[in-house]
C-alpha cells in the first residue's frame, strides 16, 4: 500500500486528487495540506511515501516545503504538480529534491 499526503492550497484539487487516487486499492491519502507549513508538519506526523506538492501556496511555498521534507532523510519521495509548465520552477523543485515534476491538466 502505499500512503499519499496532497498538498495544495486550492481545496477542489485537493477533492479531485484524493478521489483520484483513493479509486485505486493500492493509494491511501493520509491527509491533505493547504500550503507549505502544513505539508511538513503533517509529512512528520505521518510519513506518507509520496507527497504531491503544489508550488504556489500561501506563506512556505512547496519549492521551500519540499527542501525541508527532503532535509529530513526522511523515505517520503516529493512529487511537484503545478498548473505553471515554467522551466524554472522544474529545475527549482528538482534542485530542492523532488523525485519528478507534473502539470496539471487545463
Amino acid at each position: 500500500m502505499t500512503t499519499v499526503l496532497i498538498a495544495d492550497d486550492q481545496p477542489m484539487q485537493r477533492f479531485g486528487f484524493r478521489m483520484l487516487l483513493e479509486s485505486q486499492e493500492d493509494l491511501t491519502v493520509v491527509g491533505e495540506a493547504a500550503n507549505g507549513t502544513e505539508a511538513v508538519r503533517l509529512t512528520d506526523r505521518h510519513r506518507p511515501d509520496v507527497v504531491l506538492m503544489d508550488i504556489r501556496m500561501p506563506g512556505l511555498d512547496g519549492i521551500e516545503a519540499t527542501r525541508r521534507i527532503v532535509a529530513t532523510g526522511a523515505r517520503t519521495r516529493v512529487l511537484i504538480v503545478t498548473t505553471f509548465d515554467l522551466d524554472a520552477y522544474a529545475y527549482d523543485g528538482l534542485r530542492a529534491g523532488a523525485s519528478g515534476f507534473l502539470v496539471k491538466d487545463a
